[in-house]
């Protein structure tokens, strides 16, 4: 979906990016996570071609970047910024639209689609009437994050856009991208340094230092097998493999068959939720319920401690 062969770029002689590689996989969460400075911002551009590499190549879908029109490669791909970058005295609904409108859809095309970014991110329908500048940074940021799927593009960039907010909006932003990517199939590059955010919503994860990616794979096995101290450190040292916990859902450690738990817990949550709640209720062992809310087994302390 997105291929980046040793691509390089210079800023006044100093190279933000050095002979950098990677394949991002359609239907992806890809995040780019590592220290401020290292790049990270710097690649996303370059993929929306917003900046030039010195040497390298760049293809999106196939096509070289290069031999593509710039706007129009933009005009297809969602971005989402830390700044979210609404027009202050727009409507949010204009805001929303610019994109389709820039495209010259009929009306009857943008009220359809308005009608399904307001579902799929719930947004609440009396918000559409009022300006930009009137609303608080979670509720712009996730105005920003509709205008991204506004056309219902198949890649999205996000360059640290929850860095700004408080951690309830932050918390319940990153569940709803969640929740959009794994519905929809799109494929997202998504940037930050914050190493809790990047474990919560990557499916591959790409650490960077000094321009240049350091390690590149899944969650579990960066937090598993890190490649260098570097990593090792920047994902939480020896404090690492309790996320772990984070990563696997109560359903592969649980024992099938009745239970006489008072407490349930939903199979898909993972073990550190489980965990958290036998410490809240001072219980040594949870029931575990299905989708359908049925028993499905028994998950115990000693089950999430084993191995953990």
């Amino acid at each position: 979906m997105i291929e980046l062969s040793r691509v390089t770029k210079l800023f006044k002689g100093t190279k933000a990016v050095d002979e950098f590689s990677l394949n991002v996989e359609q239907r992806s969460f890809c995040v780019l996570l590592g220290p401020s400075g290292c790049g990270k911002s710097t690649v996303l551009r370059m993929i929306n071609a917003m900046i030039t590499p010195d040497s390298g190549s760049i293809k999106v879908r196939g096509t070289p970047v290069a031999s593509q029109r710039p706007e129009k490669l933009r005009q297809s791909i969602g971005y989402v910024i830390q700044s979210v970058g609404l027009f202050p005295h727009w409507t949010i609904a204009q805001n929303i639209l610019a994109v389709p409108k820039l495209l010259r859809w009929d009306q009857a095309k943008c009220a359809a689609r308005l009608e399904d970014i307001v579902h799929l991110l719930d947004i609440d329908k009396n918000l559409l009437p009022r300006r930009a500048r009137e609303l608080s940074g979670g509720q712009q940021q996730r105005i920003g994050v509709a205008r991204a799927l506004a056309t219902d593009p198949d890649i999205i960039l996000m360059d640290e856009p929850y860095a700004a907010l408080d951690p309830l909006s932050r918390a319940n932003l990153q569940n709803e991208i969640t929740r959009i990517q794994r519905e929809s199939g799109k494929t997202i590059v998504f940037v930050t340094h914050d190493i809790d955010e990047a474990f919560k919503l990557a499916t591959q994860i790409v650490v960077m230092n000094k321009g240049q990616i350091v390690q590149a794979g899944t969650p579990a096995e960066i937090i598993k097998a890190p490649a260098s101290a570097f990593v090792s450190d920047f994902t939480g040292g020896a404090f690492s493999k309790l996320r772990l916990l984070e990563l696997e859902p109560v359903k592969a450690r649980l024992t099938p068959g009745a239970s006489q738990a008072k407490i349930t817990i939903k199979e898909s949550e993972s073990l550190q939720a489980a965990l958290n709640l036998m410490l809240s209720s001072h219980a040594t062992k949870l029931a575990v319920v299905n989708a359908q809310g049925q028993c499905a087994g028994e998950i115990g302390i000693e089950d999430i401690v084993k191995n953990g």
